[in-house]
């Protein structure tokens, strides 16, 4: 019996990129070796028509319209809903898929003696070809204090990074974490896990599901024969405060969710008042004048967000 796979692609103004990565799906599902069931388009409240003229695109796609931006953890629970495959593949927009870029890691997973195999990464190259760093280490208190001061790139013997940036992604191997712009999982572990955690807008979802899949004794491995193309901020890349306010957001969160009370406070502390000045005197040494606008952007739509992300903190705090 071949295996059945649901894609979900959340996008949001994604514009031609969409499309794009759409028409390689193409390609890459024209295999009789596993059964593609459905893709499902969560178009969380776009305004620039990406997800909209895709009729003509030979697929079994499925677009659903929200009304506001839910989310990337919420939207992508919302499209792995009532799944009956055996596989989600959480897909970004920024991607495109090549021949091998489905049956590789379907046919992986599917090896008897992979069998607590839960996530599956692949290999992940830009324009140029060159392969990206994306894997990652589940993050410490310490690992996160290092990169407030920059200290993970000024010496990264001493102080490693959260991505595993020292490795040339040349092998397949056992990783803490694979990048959340290909995560394929197998459907009984994302219903077992109750999907992702939703309070996570964007950024850090898949860090802790992963974490919490390695907890309950899953692994993620890291393909390196099977490839896509992704782009990068595809269309994070419009809103760079918004973006970095999100990204300092959900690690306070990841903080108090998986770290002691004084190791997450003291993580919350120095993001809240240490790293923006850090993060200023480096863009005013550089002149990067657009930096320090939206540095203070993102310090500032976050010191508004702190009260309701203190109740969030405080509120189930284990999913």
């Amino acid at each position: 019996m071949t295996p059945s796979l649901d894609i979900i692609i959340v996008n949001w103004n994604s514009g031609k990129l969409l499309r794009d990565c759409l028409q390689s799906i193409n390609n890459s599902a024209d295999n009789d070796s596993f059964t593609l069931n459905r893709i499902v388009v969560m178009d969380n409240a776009s305004c620039d028509g990406s997800a909209e003229e895709l009729d003509d695109i030979s697929l079994p796609l499925t677009i659903i319209r929200n009304a506001e931006n839910r989310g990337f953890a919420a939207a992508c629970n919302q499209g792995a809903k009532d799944s009956k495959s055996d596989y989600l593949l959480f897909l970004n927009p920024d991607t495109r898929l090549f021949e091998d870029s489905l049956i590789k890691p379907l046919v992986f997973m599917e090896q008897p003696e992979n069998h607590k195999i839960g996530i599956v990464g692949i290999q992940l190259i830009d324009e140029t070809g060159r392969v990206a760093r994306t894997c990652a280490r589940f993050p410490t208190p310490a690992m996160f204090f290092s990169k407030m001061f920059g200290l993970d790139r000024l010496s990264p013997q001493y102080f490693p990074s959260h991505f595993m940036n020292e490795w040339d992604h040349g092998e397949t191997r056992e990783v803490d974490q694979v990048m959340g712009a290909f995560f394929m999982i197998r459907r009984q572990l994302f219903e077992t896990l109750s999907g992702f955690d939703e309070r996570f807008f964007v950024y850090f979802e898949e860090v802790d599901f992963s974490y919490r899949a390695n907890n309950a004794g899953w692994k993620d491995v890291y393909l390196a024969d099977a490839r896509a193309y992704h782009k990068g901020c595809g269309t994070s890349e419009q809103v760079k405060a918004t973006r970095r306010f999100y990204s300092l957001r959900s690690r306070i969160l990841y903080g108090y969710k998986h770290f002691n009370w004084w190791s997450a406070t003291a993580l919350m502390l120095g993001t809240l008042i240490l790293e923006p000045f850090a993060r200023l005197a480096f863009a005013a040494f550089n002149k990067s004048f657009p930096q320090v606008e939206d540095t203070l952007r993102g310090y500032a739509m976050l010191w508004r967000a702190m009260p309701r992300l203190l109740l969030f903190t405080m509120s189930s705090n284990r999913q």
